[in-house]
């Protein structure tokens, strides 16, 4: 049996990718309802759990997990401490310093190579290596969800609200940092093609854009895409996971993308080649 790859739900790989590809999710925690929901990590014990049922499933061959960044969930910590159980690296975990599909699609290149016959430092390997060729821009319509999480400062939250700017977001070293303030969603898009082109410096990507109840706006900044990056590039459409939606906010829109020599594992059905 080949290396069994984990992912958790913040990865927003769509179910039919995961089946796919044999991946394995395990859901963050949504907490209450309404407007005051809230999120909590994965236990070590949850982890733990789904980690030995994999290994039994996989054989000696192991397990790689790869979670949300640790600057942003207590789940890396819990997962680092549930593959302590298990004797010899059975289980390798991922720092990711990434969230929603640029860990989608280390975790889709990671469980290609598995199928293949890869070993566990293998899929290490390329899962680490898509990480480090991969960016995540988030489009925020507005910025009361992601300022009651405290993932920007109070000083941010105010300027941003005063000037009426809808910010994009970058993962940098595993935190969310602002990119670009812009002030209308055109001119957000705009950028984030800019964004986009820059990093490709002329190669194909692999794209994925998430949206939260922002089907058409998502499809707009699609075209937009796909028009401007390079031929051989792919896109697929994902739903941000209700774990990030929380913080997100409605309206919200991600684009994660993984640029230069190697798009290992990252065509499947879902998504569409220009």
């Amino acid at each position: 049996m080949p290396v069994r790859v984990v992912v958790d739900s913040s990865a927003c790989l769509p179910a039919e990718v995961a089946l796919e590809l044999d991946i394995t999710i395990v859901e963050l925690h949504v907490l209450n309802a309404g407007e005051d929901r809230s999120t909590s990590g994965l236990s070590s014990l949850e982890l733990a759990a789904t980690y030995a049922r994999q290994l039994e499933r996989g054989g000696d061959d192991g397990v790689l997990a790869l979670h949300i960044s640790k600057e942003l969930s207590s789940t890396w910590s819990s997962a680092v401490t549930a593959a302590a159980v298990f004797a010899d690296g059975a289980v390798r975990v991922v720092d990711t310093c990434s969230l929603g599909m640029a860990v989608g699609a280390a975790a889709m290149a990671a469980a290609t190579l598995a199928k293949e016959g890869a070993s566990l430092q293998e899929c290490y390997d390329i899962a680490v290596d898509t990480l480090h060729r991969s960016e995540t821009w988030v489009y925020l319509h507005r910025i009361d969800e992601i300022r009651k999480s405290g993932r920007i400062s109070t000083a941010t939250a105010v300027v941003s609200t005063a000037l009426a700017t809808r910010p994009i977001m970058r993962m940098s070293e595993g935190r969310m940092e602002i990119a670009a303030k812009t002030r209308t969603q055109s001119k957000a898009f705009a950028k984030l093609v800019e964004l986009a082109q820059i990093r490709a410096e002329g190669e194909p990507v692999f794209v994925a854009i998430a949206q939260n109840e922002a089907l058409e706006a998502a499809k707009q900044l699609d075209a937009l895409l796909q028009a401007a990056l390079p031929e051989g590039s792919s896109f697929m459409f994902v739903d941000v996971d209700p774990s990030l939606a929380v913080h997100a906010g409605p309206g919200a829109l991600s684009v994660s993308a993984v640029f230069a020599h190697d798009l290992t594992g990252l065509s499947t059905g879902k998504t569409t080649s220009k």
